[in-house]
């Protein structure tokens, strides 16, 4: 309230100079009508002045806000998008709609972000694929999505994992590499699709290992994880959730997190880039909401994220998911999808890998 009351005086002070040098020359400004004018034009100014301040934060939100996933219900994305969204409801008083706006690897319900309103009212959680990897894989985007997004804060990396079938003769990274070096293109990996996250996975351990391993697309992670569990396939880098019941149960075999530290929810597996210096996926979560949206507003969605990445409920639902919590600044947010950006259009291009 403070600040915008301060910007304020100031128009106003502005104009009661404006007006003193005004009447100075009351033979040029005769009409009370000229006046008038001045009036009316500095007050909308001082009045756009102080809306546009922190004051518009104290009031935000004043009606329901909209949380886009671009996903499908019942995915990882959808349900840390749920939680955030009671979260944020509760304390609001205000109803957060969990929209799901699937398609084109997340890129129809990322763009219906970026064309809405900059006001606050429609945010987008997002992820490492659509803000650091889509930008390479598909041709003619109408939008940047780093550019084109306000980083608000990161929420959580969920853990994916480097999975294989039992009856594969590997216990570790370094074995499974020495596996594909001695029997090159005999061993494959699976994949939810053409150019999704678990293939681009692979082919960064293809490259950094320096293995040739074949490549055998589903259409969809589902699908994938069920041929391998039935030994269709040899390996798969996929996320924990879809997986933990597997590893349980004896009918996959864990080998490492791709992580650049070790997950809080795996502790024990131990990285790729133990074995592979350089590997490295985090797959990260996040909220954004349009580019032009008022820094008030921003920080007041960052000041939110972080209080509800802090309750323990949130952390032991995260834990169970094998998300670790990541707040931050909108500002290392920012950092972090422009690196990862730059990075996996390096690993993108040198692959060959196209969505269209």
């Amino acid at each position: 309230m403070r600040a915008s009351a301060v910007d304020s005086a100031g128009a106003f002070r502005a104009f009661d100079g404006l007006r003193a040098l005004v009447m100075i020359d009351s033979g040029f400004f005769e009409r009370e009508t000229f006046m008038r004018r001045i009036v009316l034009a500095f007050a909308a100014f001082a009045l756009a002045q102080f809306a546009s301040g922190p004051v518009a934060a104290q009031t935000y939100p004043s009606k329901p806000v909209r949380l886009i996933v671009p996903w499908a219900a019942g995915g990882t994305t959808d349900i840390l998008g749920r939680i955030l969204g009671q979260k944020m409801a509760e304390k609001w008083g205000q109803p957060v709609l969990v929209e799901n706006r699937g398609g084109a690897a997340g890129n129809i319900g990322t763009e219906a972000v970026v064309r809405a309103p900059a006001d606050g009212y429609t945010l987008l959680l997002g992820t490492m694929s659509t803000h650091a990897m889509n930008q390479f894989l598909y041709t003619g985007m109408s939008f940047d999505p780093v550019k084109d997004i306000a980083p608000i804060s990161l929420v959580a990396n969920v853990a994916t994992v480097l999975v294989v079938h039992p009856s594969l003769p590997v216990n570790n990274v370094n074995e499974l590499v020495a596996l594909a070096r001695s029997k090159p293109g005999k061993l494959n990996f699976a994949s939810g699709g053409v150019a999704s996250f678990n293939q681009l996975c692979a082919e960064l351990l293809k490259m950094t290992a320096k293995i040739d391993i074949v490549h055998i697309p589903y259409k969809g992670g589902g699908p994938a994880v069920a041929d391998l569990v039935a030994g269709k396939v040899d390996m798969l880098f996929t996320g924990a959730p879809v997986t933990i019941s597997h590893i349980k149960a004896g009918r996959l075999k864990l080998l490492a997190v791709t992580d650049s530290r070790r997950s809080a929810a795996l502790p024990d597996t131990p990285t790729v880039g133990e074995s592979l210096p350089g590997f490295e996926f985090n797959n990260w979560y996040g909220i954004m909401a349009p580019a032009a949206t008022p820094r008030p507003v921003v920080d007041f969605l960052n000041a939110e994220v972080l209080r509800i990445l802090a309750l323990a409920d949130v952390k032991e639902k995260f834990a169970g998911l094998g998300a670790d919590p990541t707040p931050g600044t909108p500002e290392r947010f920012g950092a972090a999808m422009a690196a990862d950006a730059e990075k996996w259009g390096k690993v993108i291009k040198q692959a060959g890998v196209r969505a269209d």
